[in-house]
């Protein structure tokens, strides 16, 4: 059981109350969710608008904003890219959404792609979502495409741990990669449970598992590519740690979301294998319902050509007495066995006879 129970991390993880604002968004902006000015580990402003978070953020020297938008509009991010110099490429991406997880560096600034997921249980399926992250000397902007995972907790967590929300923007990007791989959890646990599902409906002979194990086999490809190039982000980030200057507590807590990343890639890659086996199984064991069907079938016609070599050797049998009796029941004039003193001893010995050979021959090939 894949599990993050025992993870060794800091402060961050734990719940703690809600701050003012987070996850309502403002009248300054129909995407915009949450907006926030830090200083020294802790908030100092909470702007409404895109134009007051620059104001002050460039008012409060050595100050970090985190600007939280979900689905935003182009001129949004075009005013953002202008005023901390977004790389276009970037900014094209994060708009258009559908991207693969990656990591890109443009000058000072980092962009990072992830696909969260989390388990539905009513239906039994993975929701993907994306997030953007650009991260930036005194910024980090997160562009949701999706429901999770829920950055408004990742903030309000962050903002009850100073030390290490101190740390800058690097501390945010650990927070939200942490969230996300915690996020697959659930979902690894919903797998799990779903293949020991289907094994049983493959042994218990449900027909349509096969439908299930097709359909839960693309979810689960869909899921490892979520996962699978979390590796290389993590191993990017953990390339840049010395030449950056990243604090040694924070590369502490990314190689735990490094290690625990690797799990779920593990983990998920046994699912592969699995459900492979489980398919070829479900295979075997529908041929062999398929030959055992046939066999039955078989049988079935050939008890029944056994039931009518029967019939018609007794058909056969019965139809030679009926054919003499037949000729001499016609009481033609000019028959002269009708008057013959033999006729009808002749004609009864004729039936017994031909019925006695026909039961013979029958017998002898096993029709009766």
């Amino acid at each position: 059981m894949y599990k993050l129970a025992n993870r060794t991390r800091p402060s961050v993880a734990a719940p703690v109350p809600a701050s003012a604002g987070a996850g309502t968004p403002p009248a300054g902006g129909p995407s915009l969710v949450d907006s926030g000015i830090y200083l020294d580990g802790k908030r100092v402003s909470s702007p409404t608008t895109l134009p007051e978070t620059f104001r002050e953020l460039n008012r409060t020297p050595g100050s970090m904003a985190w600007i939280g938008l979900v689905r935003p509009e182009a001129s949004e991010l075009q005013s953002l890219a202008a005023e901390f110099d977004l790389h276009e490429l970037a900014v094209e991406d994060a708009v258009l959404a559908h991207q693969r997880s990656k990591l890109e560096r443009y000058r000072e600034t980092l962009f990072v792609v992830l696909r969260a997921a989390r388990y539905l249980d009513s239906r039994e399926e993975i929701e993907f979502s994306e997030l953007h992250v650009f991260v930036g000397p005194n910024f980090i902007i997160t562009v949701r495409h999706g429901g999770s995972p829920d950055l408004a907790q990742v903030r309000r967590r962050l903002e009850h741990d100073a030390t290490l929300l101190r740390l800058g923007p690097e501390a945010v990007l650990y927070a939200i990669l942490d969230a996300v791989v915690d996020g697959y959890a659930p979902v690894v646990s919903g797998l799990e449970n779903d293949i020991d599902e289907i094994e049983t409906e493959v042994f218990g002979g449900d027909p349509a598992v096969s439908r299930r194990i097709y359909e839960l086999s693309r979810e689960v490809i869909e899921f490892q590519r979520s996962t699978h190039p979390l590796t290389g982000i993590l191993d990017a980030l953990a390339g840049g740690f010395t030449k950056y200057g990243i604090a040694e507590d924070l590369q502490q807590y990314l190689r735990d979301v490094a290690d625990h990343t690797v799990q779920a890639n593990e983990r998920i890659a046994g699912f592969r294998v699995m459900l492979r086996d489980i398919l070829t199984v479900n295979a075997t064991l529908v041929a062999q319902s398929q030959n055992e069907e046939m066999k039955h079938l078989a049988e079935a016609s050939n008890a029944q050509n056994e039931e009518v070599k029967k019939i018609s050797a007794w058909a056969a049998i019965l139809f030679a007495p009926t054919l003499v009796g037949t000729v001499y029941g016609m009481n033609f004039e000019n028959m002269p066995e009708l008057h013959w003193e033999y006729g009808y001893p002749l004609s009864v010995a004729l039936m017994a006879g031909v019925s006695i050979a026909l039961y013979r021959i029958f017998k002898k090939r096993t029709w009766i």
